[in-house]
């Protein structure tokens, strides 16, 4: 015949192995990790896509830059050269980081002061695509205020972890290089280069 348990006599072989349980280390980093691994690769991916936004729009920047040299001395006009030639030129600057094609535009304006020059946004609030309507090509002459604005719409490689990044629909983000000049007074004596 079996004996009857003494009542109060499993508290202690619970207790034992709840001590034993708790005692037990093994595996505590696994899931200490799986409690911060999400908001840590987070982190570390939305650093990653700022990192690369800010460096594409460096490149941008400079590709802009050194394109625009060529219309800011009348090599550009006096070539006659027109839109296509000068995104050209802006794309041998980018050092191949980028796809020029439809996703680069540009808005070249001329103004007769810097006060009235503007830099609207050209994003459609309704439909959060670029609205190039407003766009032109326009270089002008000696001495004219020339605003180059060079667009690019970069896809973001997170999607789902950089969507705050995103500033147009589709999950894109549209970067922008500007820059704002005088023509120098290149007159008709100066020499045509090519860009």
């Amino acid at each position: 015949m079996r004996e009857l348990p003494i009542p109060g006599m499993f508290a202690p072989r619970m207790m034992k192995r709840l001590e034993a349980f708790a005692a037990d280390k093994r595996g505590i980093a696994a899931v200490e990790f799986a409690l911060i691994a999400v908001p840590f690769f987070f982190l570390i991916f939305g650093l990653l896509e700022v990192c690369v936004i800010f460096i594409m729009a460096s490149v941008l920047e400079h590709g802009a830059s050194e394109a625009s040299r060529a219309i800011r001395t009348g090599q550009f006009q006096q070539g006659g050269f027109g839109e296509l030639a000068f995104k050209n030129a802006v794309c041998a600057e980018l050092f191949d980081l980028m796809s020029c094609g439809d996703k680069l535009s540009l808005d070249v304006q001329t103004f007769s002061s810097f006060a009235g020059t503007g830099n609207p946004s050209p994003i459609d609030p309704d439909t959060g695509d670029l609205d190039d309507s407003g766009f032109g090509f326009a270089p002008g002459g000696q001495n004219a205020i020339v605003v180059i604005r060079v667009f690019y719409e970069w896809d973001l490689m997170i999607p789902l972890m950089s969507k705050p990044l995103a500033n147009m629909s589709g999950d894109r983000r549209l970067l922008q290089a500007t820059v704002a000049f005088r023509n120098e007074p290149f007159g008709n004596s100066a020499a045509a280069a090519t860009p």
